[in-house]
């Protein structure tokens, strides 16, 4: 083993360490005093987890969806298009990747206010429907698949929509990965609107109820630490599941043919 490689194997073993030592600690004390699971069960009941947990999957599942699907419209409509001004509409697009929803929230409320969708699921879908970030990503990708594919179903008599659904997409599973797990992961750890969008403690997602335990139970640590635990168990499945097409869609959106 050459020095260059024994420095980098030594990097990342360091690297590895430290970012797995908040994750070692936040296990061990959910399981103190004496390395029980009493924690568990009380961050189970006191934070009531199951309906948190329940709403959090259907709001992140369908921002997955809606998500994906404008991102595959807008995505592939920009990278094969030749309407007017669509460098213009990729740049605003790229624009909006750095504007987070805060500095939105005044005419995003408006827009659910006007349209009777406070304190509803839709609060909580709808705005996060879109992505400019995800919309780019495909678009990156789609980028990359030969032109010469799509013109030979063409002339096999497939139309646009089929050329689409039936070639593109099933070409494209490593990027329509990455984003729905982006998507994923952003809803599921999404603290904002749930906090302003909505009231109802029927709509209480798992991060107003970890908020809610840490108000109410500040000294009890290892009880939020446990719920922690819980709420992160459902992301780290879902990315250990993923994580190949995960890197090689980020990996291979930043080629261009």
């Amino acid at each position: 083993m050459s020095y260059r490689s024994l420095f980098l194997s030594l990097g990342l073993g360091i690297g590895a360490i430290l970012l797995l030592f908040p994750g070692v600690i936040v296990v061990q004390t959910s399981l103190a005093p004496g390395w029980h699971w009493q924690n568990y069960r009380l961050a189970w009941q006191q934070a009531q987890l199951l309906p948190a947990l329940l709403i959090s999957l259907v709001v992140a599942g369908a921002v997955v969806l809606t998500q994906g699907l404008t991102a595959v419209l807008a995505g592939y409509a920009l990278a094969r298009g030749g309407f007017a001004g669509k460098k213009l509409i990729l740049a605003l697009i790229i624009a909006s990747i750095v504007v987070p929803l805060p500095v939105l929230v005044i005419p995003v409320f408006l827009v659910l206010k006007t349209g009777h969708l406070l304190n509803t699921l839709g609060a909580l879908i709808l705005p996060s429907s879109a992505s400019g970030f995800s919309i780019f990503l495909l678009r990156q990708y789609f980028l990359t698949i030969p032109i010469e594919i799509e013109a030979q179903a063409m002339l096999d008599g497939a139309k646009p929509w089929q050329i689409l659904w039936e070639v593109i997409l099933p070409l494209s599973r490593p990027a329509l990965v990455t984003v729905g797990l982006l998507a994923f992961i952003g809803e599921w750890n999404d603290l904002f609107k749930p906090l302003v969008f909505t009231t109802r403690p029927e709509l209480r997602t798992v991060q107003l109820a970890l908020a809610g335990l840490q108000e109410q139970f500040t000294s009890d640590w290892g009880v939020l630490m446990a719920a922690i635990v819980l709420a992160t168990l459902p992301v780290m499945g879902l990315f250990l599941w993923g994580q190949n097409a995960l890197i090689q869609g980020i990996a291979t959106s930043g080629l261009k043919r």
